[in-house]
């Protein structure tokens, strides 16, 4: 359970990722340190900066600058992959189509998934079904973000492996039925600075994105250096800012994950306000439970909270679907 925390702990994961797939993970005193500070983080706060990812910080910086350079083309070109129901809702959504508990987000985004083949997972699967639409300018756009999304599938996996220690299980517990086969979501944000959305000055209502938790395991967000406009909110009702911090992700855990450990972990709300005047841009990379997983919480978790399962089970593929369908308006 969220505490009342006044900042967000900073872990380096890199001694975790190095021994992460090997069977003696658990002796390792770096990985211990590792998984006691990703459970104090889980449990106080539910997110986390982490350090020491290995991802290069030249890929992490140019995902964001090729993503202003789409943001900055003409809205008629950007109009070319818009988003629709028809399109397994990937594409492009300008500000205001994206809705958080009814009001409207002051962003335009690009929303990917992994891909689903046709009839893949029956009905579940329907309305996700589809190709990603990727920009034909800038230039190699597709690759550059799929080189991407394939190494934060990676890094998520592995931290993933430290929290199942954290809660008490095998390194495995994530993997398998439960997410051996990991669905995927990354959205690439654009927010307009305070003065330039819709032409005018924005006012309190104008929130580029509104408060709300993530949907699956864990999320990896990277944000445009020396701009804070990521918040918080903490047991007492505060909101905490998340300022970016070079050569980390900010990351925080999901519904999903909140029941496997039967509420051990919280997904903690957050919220996104621009107050600067400057364009920020923020890609966000979920890692998500297998799509047609049924997650309930693990027996590990359910001893060690009293006993009591205090979820019931939700299969995931229908749980981003409800969340898909009235988060848009198309």
């Amino acid at each position: 359970m969220a505490t009342d925390f006044k900042s967000i702990p900073i872990i380096d994961v890199a001694p975790l990722l190095a021994k992460c797939d090997d069977p003696k993970m658990v002796q390792d005193p770096g990985v211990r340190e590792v998984v006691k500070q990703l459970d104090q983080a889980c449990r106080e706060a539910g997110f986390f900066y982490a350090k020491g990812h290995g991802i290069p910080e030249t890929m992490v910086n140019e995902v964001r600058n090729i993503t202003h350079k789409f943001f900055d083309l003409p809205y008629e070109e950007k109009l070319k992959i818009k988003m629709t129901p028809a399109a397994g809702y990937r594409g492009y959504q300008r500000i205001g189509e994206n809705i958080t508990k009814g009001v409207p987000d002051m962003h335009e985004a690009i929303d990917c998934y992994k891909e689903l083949k046709q009839g893949m997972y029956g009905a579940l699967g329907k309305p996700m079904e589809g190709c990603n639409q990727w920009p034909h300018y800038p230039p190699n756009f597709k690759e550059l973000m799929e080189d991407y999304i394939s190494l934060c599938t990676e890094v998520s996996r592995k931290i993933m492996r430290g929290i199942a220690l954290a809660l008490g299980g095998s390194p495995d517990e994530f993997e398998g039925e439960r997410g051996g086969d990991a669905f995927w979501v990354m959205r690439l944000i654009g927010y307009p600075g305070a003065s330039t959305a819709n032409g005018k000055c924005m006012s309190e209502n104008d929130i580029g994105c509104g408060a709300h938790t993530d949907y699956g395991l864990l999320t990896l967000v990277n944000q445009d250096e020396n701009i804070t406009a990521l918040q918080v909110r903490n047991q007492a009702g505060e909101w905490i800012s998340a300022p970016p911090i070079p050569g980390t992700f900010v990351c925080n855990i999901g519904d999903m994950l909140k029941i496997l450990s039967n509420g051990l972990y919280e997904s903690t709300l957050h919220r996104v306000i621009n107050k600067s005047p400057t364009y920020r841009v923020c890609v966000a990379f979920f890692y998500e439970p297998n799509y047609d997983a049924a997650v309930e919480p693990l027996e590990v978790c359910v001893r060690k909270s009293g006993g009591t399962r205090k979820f019931e089970e939700a299969v995931y593929g229908e749980h981003l679907v409800s969340k898909v369908q009235t988060n848009f308006v198309t």
